[in-house]
């Protein structure tokens, strides 16, 4: 697939790639219009969506939410796979199941399995190094294709320390993880760590942290933002919202409102749609 492809090429020749959060096509699309390549599907945000914690999160309900963002954009779509919904085994069936979807990468991590909830309030559990290389090695012999990215996330930094985290990155680059995603906590550890892990580095973050070229000096390939427009989305709701039961209006203008709806359409992707239509049902005109 081209978007696939496109991913692992741009990772490889050493550009920084941009993956905003997109929970639907719609956001999705609206990022790629904003010059965006790369877009997320974040377990923590559907979660949230579905107003359950991302440990409870099903195999099918994240591969569904996946589906329908790759089949609503060109961009490349990146899942997060969590735990993988179990051990090896079950790794293997999700792969599976993501890469049906059509996504360009997936990401899994070094926490037990089930994911516990605690995972949200920065507790969290990984499973030995050797275990994650088991599992990510079974991960990448599970694909079909050798453009679908594997990225292997370690939570060691916080848990552990930088240096575990550092020796688990490279032994999940020997297991045949495309990508290694960590989580610096100092402005040393940043610098370091592209210099001490053997392949390409993600992060996970604000997308205003650092800026593109700061990114490109550090020598990080991929930054991946979970949340900035879920916290917009409901900031911007949660005040319309509250201010409407406050004063009886939301405070916007309903004529902008009115006209970026009727925005959506286009947006969506409905173009296509409404031009079958016009060719093969009969228009009739509104009675004035």
């Amino acid at each position: 697939m081209q978007a696939r492809r496109k991913l692992r090429d741009a990772i490889a020749s050493g550009e920084v790639v941009f993956a905003p959060l997109a929970l639907d096509a719609l956001t999705a699309r609206i990022a790629e219009r904003a010059g965006f390549d790369a877009v997320y599907v974040s377990g923590g945000a559907l979660g949230y969506a579905h107003g359950v914690s991302e440990a409870l999160l099903t195999l099918s309900e994240l591969a569904d939410t996946t589906r329908h963002v790759v089949a609503g954009c060109d961009a490349a779509v990146i899942a997060d796979g969590g735990v993988g919904f179990g051990d090896a085994v079950h790794v293997a069936r999700t792969i599976t199941e993501i890469e049906a979807t059509g996504a360009a990468a997936i990401e899994i991590e070094d926490q037990v399995a089930p994911k516990r909830v605690s995972h949200h309030r920065g507790i969290e559990h990984l499973i030995p190094a050797d275990d994650m290389a088991a599992k990510v090695e079974y991960t990448v012999k599970a694909r079909h294709d050798d453009d679908f990215l594997v990225i292997a996330r370690t939570g060691a930094v916080r848990n552990e320390s930088f240096d575990a985290a550092v020796e688990r990155a490279n032994l999940y680059r020997e297991a045949g993880a495309d990508v290694l995603m960590l989580m610096p906590t100092t402005a040393e550890q940043w610098v370091d760590a592209p210099k001490r892990i053997s392949g390409p580095l993600a992060s996970i973050t604000s997308l205003d942290l650092r800026s593109r070229t700061d990114w490109q000096a550090l020598g990080w390939r991929l930054v991946i933002d979970p949340f900035t427009a879920q916290v917009v989305a409901v900031t911007a709701i949660q005040a319309a919202y509250g201010q409407f039961m406050r004063t009886g209006t939301t405070g916007t203008d309903r004529a902008e409102i009115m006209a970026t709806y009727r925005t959506l359409a286009g947006l969506a992707g409905l173009d296509p749609l409404y031009a079958i239509e016009d060719a093969t049902t009969e228009r009739t005109e509104n009675p004035e």
